[in-house]
């Protein structure tokens, strides 16, 4: 049975196993990261949407009920799926990454009708604020959360493994800022290309990176099924 190691934060490190253990894989979670909830504006008011590029931003919004209305761009189906979970009712996913994101911005918002906020985390992959102002948007970052990393190799990615996933760029610099015992002889699987980059860092047996930036799609590429 492959021993495979689950370094995103929690609670979705859980998630994450429970699909794992449904491939027929063993799973330990050994999170890299810890999320630290940010105070910050809430405010919605005069914004046409409001944007999340994780479960950990819809998360640290601690009452929907003066936004419940507003339009909600998505990274990904997943956090999608926290964001109707959590009472919002006109949520819309890019399914991708942060440039689907700003192309399914582009392609059903209008600069003119008003900001958008984007509840966002201390480490943003790509630069997507950029992206929608040189489309003429006017975008609002606003901090909820800072993602911790753990200054201690954990115990769970020491002992015998065979596959490492990474959902993050910086889980995988976590990781490979730790020294990353016996990376030659395990295989990476990351979300992304941009997370391939962060661990090709040290050197793996291989590096499995997903075909499309979703966790079906990272289990598929490194479990198989």
């Amino acid at each position: 049975m492959l021993r495979v190691a689950i370094t995103r934060a929690q609670p979705e490190a859980d998630r994450t196993a429970e699909r794992v253990r449904a491939r027929g894989a063993e799973a330990i979670v050994t999170p890299l990261l810890t999320i630290v909830p940010c105070g910050y504006d809430t405010s919605t008011e005069g914004a046409q949407a409001v944007i999340f590029t994780s479960t950990n931003g819809v998360r640290a919004f601690p009452d929907v009920r003066g936004a419940r209305d507003r339009v909600v761009l998505t990274v990904g189906d997943a956090t999608a799926e926290a964001a109707r979970e959590a009472g919002f009712s006109d949520v819309r996913s890019a399914d991708g990454d942060v440039f689907t994101l700003a192309a399914l911005a582009k392609a059903t918002l209008d600069p003119a009708k008003g900001k958008l906020i984007h509840i966002a985390g201390d480490h943003v992959a790509g630069d997507l604020g950029g992206e929608l102002r040189a489309a003429g948007f006017s975008v609002e970052r606003r901090l909820a959360y800072a993602s911790v990393a753990a200054i201690d190799l954990p115990v769970g990615l020491r002992g015998p493994l065979d596959i490492v996933l990474f959902h993050s760029v910086r889980a995988a610099e976590t990781f490979v800022a730790l020294g990353a015992p016996n990376a030659s002889e395990l295989t990476a699987g990351c979300l992304s290309a941009s997370v391939a980059d962060a661990a090709g860092k040290t050197s793996w047996k291989r590096i499995v990176t997903a075909p499309a930036p979703r966790e079906d799609d990272l289990l598929t590429a490194t479990l198989g099924g």
